[in-house]
């Protein structure tokens, strides 16, 4: 999620209307080249979360210009971070790509993505490597959870008597269901923020081995503040989390249709919190994991 303003603290956002969007991700995550290491984009309002583009998007657009620099297809995408700098608002986008290197197994590179004459936006650093001899293992473990199936839509309405603003556009593109924690509107006792949600895109970009696009997989991670809310409760005053940063790491290919997102926020002082994710297969594979530093702000304090 984007710093200044468009991050999303409030659970409640992902209760969804029925309205279907104009494109897919993949449509949608689409850059020109203009010049050496320029590009342009165009960033549709419908991924918008409260009240700009979500991050991931942003990130994303700037990745697919990165990798389109990099021009080489045996260096995937390996990590990326990101740092949100300014907002990054719907419409015309420039990027600038310099790749700082481009090794034998590892190659780096750097993007930068704004509005078109915006002093800053977003600046994203990206490691693309080959697959090299090393070590194999996992030291974590899936969270024992239901199958997507037979966990609760955040499409579904409320219960009869709660309120609920309409969804941000960006859940009419991404379908979650929650699988561990509690809705705002519940009470529960407050002793963890453990929280986990299976996500699945309505039109999922899915490359000719059947997988998702890695990028799809970083646009998923980006909404952790839920966390939060699983930790705090349902406060008086509405506030939203931006993200400061955001870093992914990727693990495996995502060849399942749903990826259950376990989030954890593990610290939370002096206006800001820090998150992680870890993004598991439906068959209990990680594929990947993805942190970020948050900021509360309270949008509604002045009424």
């Amino acid at each position: 999620m984007q710093a200044e303003g468009a991050g999303l603290g409030l659970a409640h956002a992902g209760r969804l209307g029925n309205a279907r969007p104009m494109g897919t991700f993949a449509q949608d995550i689409v850059v020109e080249p203009v010049g050496p290491g320029r590009y342009a984009a165009v960033l549709d309002e419908s991924w918008n979360l409260v009240p700009l583009p979500q991050g991931g998007v942003v990130t994303s657009l700037a990745l697919r210009a990165a990798s389109d620099a990099v021009a080489d297809p045996s260096h995937q995408l390996r990590s990326s971070t990101t740092t949100f700098a300014g907002q990054v608002r719907p419409g015309e986008l420039e990027i600038e790509v310099t790749v700082l290197r481009h090794g034998r197994s590892a190659t780096q590179a750097t993007a930068s993505i704004r509005n078109v004459g915006a002093p800053a936006g977003a600046f994203v650093t990206a490691v693309f490597g080959t697959s090299r001899r090393g070590p194999s293992f996992v030291d974590l473990t899936m969270p024992e959870v239901a199958p997507p199936e037979r966990c609760p839509s955040g499409r579904a309405a409320p219960p009869e008597g709660v309120e609920a603003d309409l969804p941000p556009p960006f859940w009419t593109r991404v379908e979650g269901r929650l699988a561990l924690g509690h809705d705002w509107w519940e009470d529960f006792e407050l002793t963890t923020s453990d929280r986990a949600t299976w996500l699945r895109f309505d039109d999922p970009p899915i490359d000719p081995e059947g997988a998702l696009d890695p990028l799809g997989l970083l646009t998923l991670a980006d909404r952790m503040p839920g966390a939060v809310q699983e930790r705090i409760g349902r406060q008086e005053e509405r506030w939203f989390a931006p993200s400061a940063d955001l870093t992914v790491h990727f693990f495996a290919p995502l060849t399942t249709p749903w990826v259950l997102a376990h989030d954890r926020a593990r610290w939370a002082d002096d206006g800001w919190a820090s998150g992680e994710c870890t993004l598991w297969s439906e068959d209990g594979t990680l594929v990947g994991y993805a942190t970020q530093m948050m900021l509360f702000t309270y949008p509604f304090a002045d009424g």
